[in-house]
Order: C-alpha cells, then sequence, then structure tokens
C-alpha cells in the first residue's frame, strides 16, 4: 500500500473543508482503515459501511433491490449506488464503493479479479472497471488503492488549493 496516497487526500479534503464516507464489499474494511490509520482523519473520515452481503446492499445503503436482481453485487450500475448511497447516509462530501471478486473462485458467474470502484460528489459520479490479478489479498489491496486514486482524480488539480503555511 501506498500510504502517501491517503495522506494526501486526507491533508486535501481537510484544506478543503472536505468529508468522505466509505461503502466497502470486497475489501472488508480495507478503506476505511487505510484512511483512518492517517493522523487527523477524524477530520474527514464521517464513517463506512461494511456491506458483504448482498441484501445489506439493498437495505444499509438503498441499492435498488431490481438491480441487484438482474445483475449481481459485482455491478457497475451497483458500485455508483452504493457510493452515492453512503454519501448520503453519512452526510459525506464523497462516497467511495468497492464491490468485486477477490476469489479464490468466480461469483454469481463474474470472474475473479472483477472489481468496480466508484466514487459520488457533489453534482457527479464515477466507475471504474478494473480486470485485476492476483491472489485474493493482492486484488484486494490493489482496489484499494484504486479507489483512492479514483477520489484522487475526482479532486482534481492541486494548484487551486492553499499553499502549507511554510510556502506561504
Amino acid at each position: 500500500m501506498e500510504p502517501t496516497v491517503a495522506a494526501d487526500l486526507v491533508a486535501r479534503l481537510t484544506v478543503r473543508g472536505q468529508t468522505v464516507a466509505v461503502a466497502e464489499s470486497l475489501t472488508g474494511g480495507l478503506v476505511s482503515a487505510e484512511l483512518t490509520d492517517v493522523a487527523g482523519a477524524s477530520a474527514v473520515v464521517r464513517g463506512g459501511v461494511l456491506a458483504y452481503a448482498t441484501d445489506l446492499k439493498a437495505q444499509v445503503l438503498g441499492v435498488d433491490l431490481g438491480l441487484l436482481a438482474r445483475v449481481g453485487a459485482v455491478d457497475p450500475d451497483v458500485a455508483e449506488q452504493m457510493a452515492t448511497g453512503v454519501r448520503s447516509l453519512m452526510g459525506a462530501t464523497y462516497g467511495l464503493a468497492t464491490t468485486g471478486v477477490a476469489g479464490p473462485d468466480q461469483a454469481d458467474g463474474k470472474a475473479v479479479g472483477l472489481v468496480y470502484v466508484a466514487v459520488a460528489g457533489p453534482g457527479s459520479s464515477t466507475v471504474k472497471a478494473l480486470r485485476l490479478s492476483g491472489d485474493r489479498g493482492e486484488i484486494r489491496t490493489q482496489s484499494v488503492l484504486a479507489v483512492l486514486s479514483l477520489l484522487d482524480d475526482e479532486l482534481g488539480d492541486r494548484t487551486g488549493e492553499d499553499p502549507p503555511a511554510a510556502q506561504r
């Protein structure tokens, strides 16, 4: 894991006065752990939902039951609804979500390594499909980095931010 990614995100969100919440399936809390491992994370991390069971994605995060019945839990629209749902539930500026198949076996006809990560923010959401390789742990670790990188992309250009006090 690259600890600087999470630390950079926490710092940037803090400067902007923005917050984040996380909905996790295959990562099982690893995204939340990565963010909260950063000193000062309490200023920006609102909370998270570990919705490993498919029914919880609907009951807690508001993912459409019909969608889940049609496509299963590993789908770009499910990831987007998870991110939107956790953002709303936690009252955060940004919602992140992970869903996919870490292995060792396929699930619901979906291949090992198929992962969707999503970020929902003010006015927009983005979903990224990943085809990852490696063992279960490697796929989960790569998924954490991917969703944090997606938030990094969503936050955009760093040039509009206030420089650290030492550079003012």
